[in-house]
């Protein structure tokens, strides 16, 4: 077996944010592969965050974000279990990065719960109205408009969205990942975006 040393435990540490215990155990149970290491840190993190989701989260902060010298401006809530979190800059720092995605992808709902059923409804008659002009047989066009839903869900619930720093993840998938790192569960409450102009018939530049 690999020795495992005080740097391999630190870099781990610094990768992850996990304890130095539980880092020394992965890189034991890994043979000092660091890269297994943090996947195993990583999957223990996030199976104890699920755990986490359900305990009620009443702490936190209102994000408020501006950009583009006025143009748009964004408050959003986000809450933790405990106001000693809600102090850390790991936390604000996720506060932030949410703020900035609301800015920059405009989503219309925190998940795909607070979509109407009307809404989702209307959608789901367009898809497969869509689905039957495009010639697609009858027993898939069932199955087209409910993938053409999910995109739809990617598209207008900010919790679905391609996170803006990292595509390649969603944005529940980023707050969970904090959730595993701070111990907390972390909810989006609730968002709110302005664009100077927006309503008033005024054509505002991109």
């Amino acid at each position: 077996m690999a020795q495992i040393t005080g740097e391999m435990v630190k870099e781990l540490r610094e990768r992850t944010g996990a304890g130095m215990l539980d880092c020394k155990k992965a890189l034991e149970a890994t043979g000092g592969n660091m890269e297994k290491a943090v996947e195993e840190l990583r999957k223990k993190g996030l199976a104890a965050a699920v755990k986490r989701s359900g305990r009620i989260a009443t702490e936190g902060v209102i994000e408020a974000y501006v950009h583009g010298d006025g143009r748009i401006g964004v408050l959003v809530e986000v809450n933790c279990e405990t106001d000693f979190v809600a102090k850390t800059e790991d936390f604000r720092h996720l506060a932030r990065d949410l703020a900035m995605q609301v800015a920059a992808a405009r989503p219309e709902y925190v998940g795909r719960e607070a979509v109407p059923a009307e809404v989702v409804a209307r959608e789901l008659d367009i898809y497969r109205a869509a689905a039957r002009n495009e010639g697609k047989p009858e027993p898939v066009v069932e199955r087209i408009a409910q993938g053409r839903l999910e995109k739809f869900y990617q598209e207008v619930c900010l919790l679905e969205q391609p996170f803006i720093k990292d595509p390649g993840k969603k944005v529940k998938d980023v707050i969970m990942e904090s959730v595993a790192r701070l111990g907390e569960n972390i909810t989006v409450r609730r968002f709110v975006r302005f664009e100077r102009g927006e309503g008033l018939g005024e054509n505002t530049p991109a």
